[in-house]
């Protein structure tokens, strides 16, 4: 199984938290489409033996595409690439975007999965994270959704600054209202050089402390596990057969091309990335050339990202693909390691897997530090 990222790299207007790759002008939309659609066809050699069971939009604000422009990437990946008949192809949405009228035509198009940046269904939230939607338009777009999609996930943001307990709640309750069926959730961070850094050096916004993150998160987990959904990946919940096929293959090391400005790519043995200035890349295309750097991966950065993605699923770390993919001495090393969190009841060993305990499930970056092997090659 392998899997295509596609960056679309557009935002109707700056979050002030997010530091991924975007624009707020749209006058090379056109130009990076068809820009898009010939990077997918020059990687083609790099897919030969592969086939490609998922596709994923992402950005950006993907939603900013017009199907037509939509469609027209896709059957780049269709012409060029072995990709099955049924794929899982997701795109990411703002509320603002999901009118009646894109809804119609997204549910007419190849797109089967909608992943919709909800993040709070409070006003005072949205202002703060300055988002382009309201919270009566991210209810509005859900219920419209629903009515067409059957595989959509909603992204929420905790930890946010003079959020309590009462309001968080809430917010898991009106995604539950709407009966989606995946909830991708993460902790709100102060990334440098975002307006929040600069609100948060200022004075203006105090962040929300670890105790009251981690709260949050316990109360995500419970809620959401009581009421049937797997906490398949730290920040991921899904229903039984709605995890996120894309995502569940960058957890488990699966080869993914990572298509537009700033998008990453893995073969299982090396990554790359491209490069993030969108009229470079656009120019770069035009001239045939691939704008991307690439390292080749050794045992030892193998060894850490398996460690650090396997302890933040269920699937957890084998102890047996460690020494038959990287050695004994990576096996024994994980072991010795493991000790300390194993006595303090944060991970555990289910068979000869070792997993994250749900009081260690919160702390599992923290711990696959410690795990990781800086000195053997």
């Amino acid at each position: 199984m392998s899997g295509i990222y596609i960056h679309i790299p557009f935002c109707k207007q700056a979050c002030h938290y997010c530091d991924f790759h975007f624009s707020t002008s749209m006058g090379k939309k056109e130009a990076m489409v068809k820009a898009l659609a010939k990077e997918v066809e020059m990687r083609k050699n790099e897919f030969l033996a592969e086939t490609v069971e998922t596709i994923y939009f992402g950005g950006g604000t993907p939603s900013v595409l017009q199907t037509d422009e939509i469609e027209h990437i896709l059957n780049a990946v269709r012409t060029n690439y072995n990709v099955i008949d049924n794929p899982e192809i997701t795109l990411e949405a703002n509320p603002d975007d999901l009118s009646e009228e894109k809804i119609l035509q997204l549910a007419a198009s190849s797109i089967n999965r909608l992943s919709i940046g909800i993040q709070s269904f409070f006003e005072e939230d949205l202002k703060l994270m300055n988002r382009a939607h309201s919270a009566n338009e991210a209810e509005k777009c859900l219920k419209l959704a629903t009515e067409y999609f059957d595989n959509i996930s909603i992204d929420l943001i905790y930890g946010m600054p003079n959020m309590n307990v009462v309001r968080w709640k809430k917010n898991i309750d009106k995604a539950l209202h709407y009966d989606i069926p995946h909830i991708s959730s993460y902790a709100l961070t102060v990334e440098p050089k975002t307006a929040l850094a600069k609100f948060v050096d200022q004075g203006l916004v105090t962040p929300a402390s670890d105790e009251e993150t981690q709260e949050h998160f316990n109360l995500l987990n419970e809620t959401l596990v009581e009421a049937g959904y797997d906490c398949y990946e730290i920040s991921n919940f899904g229903k039984p057969g709605y995890y996120s096929k894309n995502n569940s293959a960058y957890w488990q090391q699966k080869k993914y091309i990572g298509i537009g400005p700033s998008a990453h790519s893995f073969d299982g043995v090396r990554r790359g990335w491209n490069i993030n200035n969108n009229p470079k890349y656009i120019k770069a295309i035009n001239t045939g050339i691939l704008p991307i750097e690439i390292e080749v991966l050794s045992t030892t950065d193998k060894y850490n990202e398996y460690i650090m993605t396997g302890l933040r699923t269920i699937w957890g770390v084998s102890v047996h693909r460690i020494a038959t993919e990287f050695g004994e001495k990576y096996k024994e090393y994980a072991l010795l390691q493991a000790e300390k969190y194993i006595a303090e009841h944060l991970l555990f060993f289910d068979g000869e897997v070792l997993k994250t305990t749900k009081k260690g499930m919160f702390l599992a970056d923290g711990i696959a530090s410690h795990l990781f092997m800086v000195n053997l090659k």
